[in-house]
């Protein structure tokens, strides 16, 4: 009697454990094929978006006022943010320098980094939390009030309208407002050197310009072209895909700053090894 109990005993933790590994292969299954239909929802979108881009008419006074609200709303964080970084990063810096008695070298350091790196990245960053998050609230929220199901009822395209303008506006904005965080990190970087010293802005500026290249303005100032389209689009998709209820309208904003920030990073990666196998 012991026996067929322990044997029945047995049977019942391998078929537990059988239910177990199943249920673990049906969700790596799951998470899967949502990312995969992910992946295919997003390719569609910006097919759709091409599609739309080049076909007339076009909404240039949206446009317009789209690049003026992304632009206008997102200029003074960028602005203090970079004056931030240029302050913060040659002071972090100076101290490693000087144990070398390499300080002559803190100019053109800390500009090669604003410049190359550190403001593109940083800057588009805080663009996908600031308008990524707001396209992808506002074109949530449309989709929930069923604006956008109005818009086509009325004979207006409303992908055209609502995606197509932003997702343009911020491709076009990001290197202006990137080149506003490199000018004025540049000039809080000037502050932080004459904190522990004294330098003419006349020999900071010309040994920052003697130390960049052009093939240190012009990658840099390509890829944030890709940033915005990225954080542009992810948004937009986000916004117009949302679901129904004010539940979508979070989660749309939440999940559009997370995935464009992702991509910026996977761009600059491979924007990173492109330009070193073009400079070798």
């Amino acid at each position: 009697m012991e026996k067929i109990i322990f044997m029945q005993t047995n049977y019942e933790k391998q078929e537990e454990k059988a239910k177990q590994d199943n249920s673990s292969i049906i969700i790596s299954d799951s998470v899967f094929r949502k990312f995969f239909i992910e992946v295919y929802s997003i390719t569609i979108f910006t097919l759709r978006f091409f599609k739309e881009v080049l076909k007339p008419p076009y909404e240039f006074n949206e446009l317009m006022k789209q690049s003026f609200l992304i632009g206008y709303k997102s200029l003074p964080l960028i602005v203090i943010t970079g004056f931030i970084i240029g302050l913060v990063l040659t002071i972090q810096t100076r101290p490693t320098l000087a144990k070398f008695g390499a300080e002559s070298w803190l100019p053109a350091m800390v500009a090669v980094s604003i410049i190359r790196e550190i403001g593109p990245v940083i800057t588009a960053l805080i663009f996908a939390g600031k308008v990524g998050s707001g396209i992808g609230a506002e074109l949530a929220s449309m989709n929930v009030t069923e604006q956008i199901d109005a818009m086509q009822v009325s004979d207006t395209n409303p992908f055209k309208y609502l995606v197509v303008t932003r997702v343009v506006s911020a491709t076009l904005i990001l290197p202006l407002l990137v080149i506003f965080a490199d000018a004025v990190g540049l000039l809080g970087s000037y502050v932080g050197v004459n904190i522990k010293g004294n330098v003419s802005a006349y020999f900071y500026f010309s040994q920052v310009f003697q130390s960049l290249e052009f093939a240190d303005l012009f990658p840099a100032i390509i890829k944030t072209f890709f940033f915005g389209f990225a954080i542009g689009l992810i948004g937009s998709y986000k916004g117009y895909n949302s679901n129904k209820g004010t539940e979508g309208v979070g989660k749309a904003a939440n999940s559009a700053v997370v995935f464009a920030s992702l991509m910026v990073f996977l761009i600059d990666m491979i924007a990173v090894q492109i330009t070193s196998l073009l400079q070798n």
